[in-house]
This record gives structure tokens, sequence and C-alpha cells, in this order.
């Protein structure tokens, strides 16, 4: 399997969190915060794709691996 990142933007990242079992916690200016458990993951709110960094740390801090998370973006 490819190293290659999603191209998501920020609304379908919260929709995959979603279905991963995070909940909204609240938000602060453009970022929303999302909690399951003890972890915690703050997703930048904007218009364009997440940038591949970002959504790295982001898929980090659900405790996944990428190709975990590679399997929950196709369902």
């Amino acid at each position: 399997m490819s190293d290659k990142l999603p191209a998501l933007k920020p609304q379908q990242l919260v929709k995959i969190l979603k279905r991963l079992g995070f909940e909204f916690y609240r938000q602060k200016g453009a970022h929303r915060i999302f909690v399951k458990g003890e972890l915690q993951v703050v997703v930048p709110m904007h218009k364009r794709d997440l940038k591949r960094g970002t959504l790295r740390n982001i898929i980090k801090g659900t405790g996944l691996s990428l190709a975990e998370f590679k399997k929950a973006v196709r369902e």
C-alpha cells in the first residue's frame, strides 16, 4: 500500500472522525476539537484541502495507523 494520504477537506474529515467514535467537544475560532476518551484531535475548519502534515498529525492523534485510517476513509 502506498504511503500517500488522501486529499480531504475538513468537513470530510469530521464525518470520518464521527464514524470512528469521536465527538465534537468545543470550538475556538476556526478550530474544532473532537474527543474520544483520552484522545483529542483539533481540526482546522477552512474550505481548502488539509495539508499533508496537518492530516498526518490528526491521524496520529486518533491513535490509528495510516492503513487503518485509509480503511476508514474508504468505508
